[in-house]
């Protein structure tokens, strides 16, 4: 039985058309199937990382702690203050990877309200402090202010990639940047210890750690209020 030529150019279009359309979601699927692959894959890294970095924060809360306690020094405990509140900012960050947006700006919120409290916390710590003027060990602030500063700086270089991902890996990373700072301070007030022999140093230095903690606290709230909104 003879087919008109017309009629078999038709079929072969069709048929050309459905394995063109094939192949056309073999490739999108391929491509989505691609991208949802690659997003895993960045969420399994950032746990991992977040992991790590808060094992070290809340080893690091525990040593600093007990040497601000020894040395009486404002500083080393407000900085082992910040370490503990990073290694809760951190099991936080943990919990919002795999959730939505609402719940990314949630943590975000969060965490800026720990990071609030804990400058309220330090700043009463600080005007405790100035009643006694007894000056802390700055042997002490010095060898453990050095540790956490070396720990913090591992910490941000593990989070530096992951910076601008979204509100709850930026958050994180705020966290991270003002520890280092806050390290840093601790050295210095370690050093104007020793040079002046006076408690005030090591008060300043703290009650600058409470206010970069209050002002951290206010961008990371300002920032995930929209978030929530949004989503």
């Amino acid at each position: 039985m003879a087919f008109p030529l017309h009629a078999v150019l038709a079929k072969t279009g069709r048929a050309a058309d459905l394995c063109l359309g094939r192949t056309i979601v073999a490739d999108h699927c391929c491509a989505a199937k691609g991208r949802e692959l690659e997003r895993l894959a960045q969420q399994s890294e950032q746990r991992r990382v977040l992991q790590i970095v808060l094992v070290i924060n809340a080893a690091m809360f525990v040593a600093e702690f007990g040497a601000g306690l020894v040395a009486g020094s404002t500083a080393l405990m407000a900085d082992a203050v910040d370490m503990l509140g990073d290694a809760i900012v951190y099991g936080i960050s943990i919990y919002a990877l795999t959730r939505s947006a609402r719940w990314k700006g949630g943590a975000a919120l969060v965490k800026g309200l720990f990071i609030l409290a804990f400058g309220v916390v330090i700043l009463i710590e600080v005007a405790v402090k100035l009643a006694s003027g007894v000056p802390p060990s700055s042997a002490l602030m010095l060898v453990f202010g050095g540790l956490a500063f070396a720990a913090n700086l591992v910490c941000l270089r593990l989070l530096w990639r992951f910076r601008g991902q979204d509100v709850n890996m930026s958050s994180t990373f705020e966290c991270s940047r003002n520890d280092v700072i806050s390290n840093a301070g601790v050295l210095v007030a370690a050093g104007g210890v020793a040079l002046f022999a006076s408690p005030w140093p090591d008060l300043i230095i703290g009650a600058v750690i409470a206010a970069l903690f209050l002002r951290s606290a206010l961008g990371v709230i300002r920032d995930a209020l929209p978030v929530m909104r949004a989503a």
